[in-house]
């Protein structure tokens, strides 16, 4: 088993409003971009050419990414996998141990995250930071990914969705109301909070109770409606999760420090 991470193949549900791939092999010449926002977009193969790129901030997947002739790639994964090892540590996985450690990992990082976040007041739990999610809808969105990558697939639960899921900003809201989540909801944080000590919990489980012939077990369901109806082995399930818990939570640390110094 060789575990593969990067961007989801599976990118559900968007707004498709017709006109999604308008933009694809456009030309944008002596244009004002400046304050410019791309979310959740495809910039694959984009040449920036004679441009001014001052205080520009860019996250997401990155492969070969070339500044001025020179290949930043690996330079940026290093300082990534410096400042959270734990991105190494995923990628070595193989057997149902390192599954295991990868958990304990997780459930470390976020209770010492967590802790950070209750020395907040609640109003600040429920700010974004720069339009990204807040503490709180970050940890919604790891209710929905839970539902999706463990308890749909691995545990083949039809409709496991926890109606405070939040599930990526792309998804259409009309299936995520299919689904029985509530979208305008505003929990407070201790509600959530719950829900998601019931979902980490029920990962415990599953990781716990794995043995390395499991990993390779084909899970049928997709993981939401929306994605290929194709089957998913066990191992690769539980990637995804882990690594969802992980860029997550470096999104989040980012974000609470930007709260803290306020």
């Amino acid at each position: 088993m060789t575990a593969q991470y990067g961007p989801h193949r599976w990118s559900a549900g968007y707004h498709d409003t017709g006109d999604n791939d308008a933009h694809r092999g456009a030309s944008f010449m002596v244009a004002d971009l400046s304050g410019a926002r791309f979310v959740d977009c495809d910039l694959s193969g984009v040449k920036v050419v004679d441009s001014w790129l001052v205080d520009v901030d860019m996250s997401g997947h990155v492969d070969r990414l070339v500044v001025n002739g020179v290949d930043v790639t690996a330079f940026v994964n290093a300082e990534l996998d410096r400042r959270h090892p734990e991105r190494v540590q995923l990628r070595e996985i193989r057997t149902a141990d390192d599954f295991r450690a990868m958990w304990d990992t997780v459930e470390r990082l976020w209770a010492d995250t967590v802790a950070r976040a209750e020395r907040l007041p609640e109003p600040a739990r429920h700010e974004r930071v720069d339009g990204e999610w807040s503490f709180v809808e970050t940890l919604r969105h790891l209710l929905f990914i839970t539902d999706s990558w463990a308890s749909r697939t691995i545990l083949d639960e039809p409709m496991p969705y926890h109606r405070l899921g939040l599930p990526q900003t792309a998804y259409a809201p009309a299936d995520a109301e299919a689904l029985g989540m509530d979208l305008d909801e505003r929990p407070s944080y201790a509600e959530v909070l719950a829900a998601r000590a019931d979902r980490m919990a029920l990962v415990r489980g599953i990781v716990d109770g794995l043995s390395d012939g499991d990993l390779g077990r084909m899970c049928t369901r997709p993981p939401a409606p929306g994605y290929p109806e194709e089957s998913r082995p066990v191992w690769e399930c539980l990637s995804v999760v882990m690594e969802e818990e992980c860029e997550h939570h470096r999104f989040a640390t980012r974000d609470l420090a930007v709260l803290e110094g306020s």
